[in-house]
């Protein structure tokens, strides 16, 4: 997270020796006495002295129940699963060479062909939650856009949402309201790449389009949004993208959302493209630079960290706590989205998942588990069963000790 702390102890951003600590988190600031952009040569906006005063920052108080939660169901969900493809690949690339089980290649109009066949008739929201709360995590976190830029919530900014599909369904309303009601916070998954929108290509056009997609989703009418992934900043330079005005524009509405950036940690670049692997999860280094700036916390899916994992990260000459949240599928082979081969490939070991666990509770980091709708808009029950499964071994309570006894009988195992 980053704890923004205004203590004059703190001098040039950094906490001193025994920074290591949650407590002993770094301030993030944007006030022009705190920060020199031209160290970077990168466009920032800045905090008047008089509006960093009236600013709602958070503590590390305010944020303690994201740090304690740790445990997080991932829900895929999309077009590509009507047309049985893993992920929206095929709309971005329309095929990887070098990660052929990402999908078939399928021309854009067939692809942009399936948002009109989008049905779901067995989409029911409240089932998702409830096996969440009965699988004991503490929040979800649902796509709202992916890749291929179709937008899962009233949204009229584009006619590539559900208002214009044939099951009108607010997704992200339904899930909300059915989080709400069994008491399970709510996230959301939000891609930067969008390969549809027309305005995408012109950089400010574009950031002032998704500003519109972050006022619907975290003004209020969901409720309470505890985190926000952003995915896809690898197709521009960093620059492009304006972080720090989309996170001062989400604080503004969800000061206490946690905001993360998938391959956050690595050396700025003004070129689009993936961090080099020594910026992998297992390669951190205490202090290595953060190449996607703000973030409150770290991703790179779905790998796993080191179970000496560091926790201080450097941008522009001042250091900043932030966790790391591992994304896990359900199975094996990178599957995020519902596939026509979906069902055949392995499940994630039980004991791998309680192992992995551990090792992010005891480092004070997070783990999601993704399980995707299939083309009919219900869950695997394959998927559903694993989660039985994890919750009857006995290592399950000692690793899962914030998961309520009364929640540990899945009921819903078939």
């Amino acid at each position: 997270m980053l704890y923004r702390l205004r203590s004059k102890t703190l001098k040039n951003g950094r906490s001193g020796k025994n920074s290591n600590s949650g407590d002993a988190a770094i301030g993030y600031s944007l006030r022009k006495s705190d920060f020199d952009s031209r160290k970077r040569g990168a466009e920032f906006t800045f905090f008047s002295e008089a509006e960093w005063d009236a600013y709602p920052f958070a503590s590390p108080q305010d944020t303690e129940w994201f740090r304690a939660a740790k445990y997080g169901l991932f829900l895929h969900v999309g077009i590509s699963a009507i047309g049985k493809v893993d992920i929206s690949w095929p709309r971005v690339t329309h095929k990887l060479p070098d990660m052929p089980y990402w999908g078939k290649t399928v021309p854009d109009e067939v692809y942009d062909g399936w948002a009109k066949q989008l049905a779901f008739p067995a989409f029911r929201a409240q089932e998702w939650a409830e096996i969440a709360r009965q699988g004991g995590f503490k929040y979800v976190v649902i796509i709202a856009k992916h890749h291929d830029g179709f937008c899962l919530w009233d949204t009229h900014t584009t006619t590539y949402s559900v208002n214009y599909s044939p099951n009108k369904t607010d997704v992200v309303k339904a899930v909300a309201d059915a989080c709400r009601k069994y008491g399970v916070k709510l996230g959301l998954y939000y891609s930067l790449c969008d390969r549809h929108e027309a305005c995408y290509k012109d950089d400010e056009a574009y950031v002032q389009y998704m500003e519109k997609h972050l006022t619907e989703l975290m003004d209020g009418r969901y409720g309470e949004v505890v985190e926000l992934w952003f995915d896809g900043a690898w197709d521009k330079p960093c620059r492009a993208w304006q972080l720090d005005r989309l996170y001062n524009h989400v604080k503004q509405m969800q000061p206490m959302c946690q905001i993360g950036v998938n391959h956050t940690v690595g050396k700025y670049s003004e070129k689009k493209g993936m961090p080099k692997k020594r910026y992998e999860p297992r390669n951190y280094r205490d202090r290595d630079p953060l190449r996607m700036f703000p973030s409150d916390f770290r991703l790179w899916d779905p790998n796993m960290c080191r179970e000496d994992d560091p926790k201080i990260y450097t941008f522009n000459g001042q250091e900043y706590y932030l966790p790391f949240e591992q994304t896990i599928c359900s199975r094996k082979e990178f599957s995020w989205f519902y596939s026509d081969t979906y069902a055949d490939k392995p499940l994630m070991d039980a004991q791998e998942i309680i192992r992995n666990y551990r090792i992010l509770a005891n480092t004070d980091n997070m783990m999601v588990i993704n399980l995707p709708p299939d083309q009919n808009g219900k869950l695997v029950q394959g998927d559903v069963d694993n989660l039985c499964t994890l919750q009857m071994c006995s290592a399950f309570a000692e690793a899962f000790p914030t998961v309520n006894a009364d929640v540990r009988v899945f009921v819903m195992c078939s």
